[in-house]
């Protein structure tokens, strides 16, 4: 199995279980045919072991799909032909086959509807027609669904000014689902029903050691009893138990975005990998990383980086050892003694010995014996979710086990 494959797999950079999406998340595709390539964007290169037709198959994925054919699989959009005629000829079906063709020396990739690939339709007596097999997603949702709602990243100024649990009736230390708790302040009737969240860890720019936001992981739901200062909430679902301390906010019903359309992330927005939200030390395929940029830096769903290793200084052991000038192995005669890269840093306090080439008096060292490691590519990201100044990636593949600190670009055109 070639590379490509191998970087499409779980573990890294070992072949680990393939993760196949649940059939019930269907993100639309039609948006993945928004124009990406701006003028004189580079052309869309071909994976190595690009088939010339490939049949989808039950689980799926675009993004996998779109590796099997492009070294670049964010670039999908550029090289897929819609099916016109069809009442949804931008979505992708198990059973359809995929064929590789040219346009005017450019590949395309276009589905040949028909056979395989008809679909199964279910007639109701209302004569309401279902789809069965439901469109592949662009990624494994279930990767990022435990993420797309819960946790969120917020200010400190949020979690100060929040409402929060002060106690329990009977003195108990812990709440859970049925039970009441007491709240400061909740004054007006905005909302009955209520989150409590639990403030977690802050997260750091590595680069400048500011603060740029706090994990804020949901506790419980719960409605409203009675207003006051404090306030009586009854705790109706839980994920752990209730503490004092823990922030309460009105609750929200915001729809998780399940649609990604990726694209590269905008021009000049590099950041670093922050943190890791399932608690791995090594990163690898469909980990869940939090980036140090976000929605004021530009950044949006889909929004696609390139990680990359490198930029630290390493001790040039080769150097390091001719590091400690010995003035009895080189004489004038050598262009090194001349020409070489010195470093003069002192005096020598005791005259060498008459026999030296010359009375040298001064102390000198040989300079660069450390370098800079070269940059190299070891993943790709795509962000999912974004907040003002962070944002939840999923590592969509991996070349090599991925760290806390590695640098994130947008895709470079090699």
């Amino acid at each position: 199995m070639s590379h490509r494959r191998s970087t499409l797999r779980r573990r890294c950079p070992e072949r680990g279980p393939r993760h196949r999406p649940g059939h019930h998340l269907r993100p639309v595709l039609a948006a993945l045919l928004l124009v990406l390539a701006a003028n004189g964007a580079a052309q869309v290169q071909l994976a190595p072991d690009a088939p010339q037709t490939y049949v989808v198959q039950p689980g799926d994925t675009l993004w996998e799909i779109a590796g099997r054919f492009l070294r670049d699989p964010w670039r999908w959009p550029e090289v897929w032909e819609s099916n016109p005629g069809v009442r949804n000829p931008n979505r992708i079906y198990p059973g359809e086959v995929l064929e590789l063709v040219y346009r005017n020396g450019s590949p395309r990739i276009r589905s040949r509807r028909g056979g395989g690939g008809m679909r199964t339709v279910k007639l109701s007596p209302r004569v309401r027609v279902t789809e069965l097999d439901r469109a592949i997603p662009t990624i494994p949702v279930n990767a990022v669904a435990p993420f797309l709602s819960r946790p969120l990243v917020t200010d400190a100024q949020e979690i100060d000014s929040a409402p929060y649990v002060v106690g329990f009736p009977e003195e108990r230390i812990l709440a859970g689902a049925g039970d009441a708790v007491f709240v400061r302040s909740i004054m007006s009737a905005d909302a009955d029903r209520y989150e409590i969240l639990r403030p977690g860890q802050e997260y750091r720019d590595p680069d400048t050691d500011r603060v740029l936001g706090y994990e804020a992981s949901y506790v419980a739901s719960a409605r409203l009893e009675r207003l006051g200062d404090p306030a009586t909430l009854v705790v109706t679902r839980t994920s752990m138990e209730v503490e004092i301390g823990d922030r309460v906010r009105p609750a929200r019903h915001d729809e998780p975005i399940r649609s990604f359309f990726p694209a590269p992330a905008p021009p000049g927005t590099e950041g670093k990998i922050i943190a890791v939200l399932n608690g791995v030390s090594q990163i690898g395929q469909y980990d869940v990383v939090v980036l140090n940029r976000g929605s004021r830096q530009g950044i949006d769903v889909g929004a696609v980086f390139e990680v990359y290793r490198g930029g630290e200084l390493r001790r040039d052991q080769v150097a390091s050892k001719r590091r400690d000038w010995n003035w009895r192995n080189e004489t004038p005669l050598q262009s090194s003694f001349w020409l070489g890269d010195w470093e003069l840093d002192g005096w020598v306090r005791d005259r060498p010995d008459a026999n030296a080439p010359l009375p040298l008096h001064r102390r000198a060292e040989r300079q660069s014996d450390e370098y800079i490691v070269p940059d190299s590519r070891t993943g790709v990201v795509m962000v999912f979710r974004v907040f003002p100044e962070v944002s939840f990636g999923l590592v969509m593949y991996a070349t090599r086990a991925m760290h806390v600190g590695e640098v994130v670009a947008p895709p470079r055109d090699l």
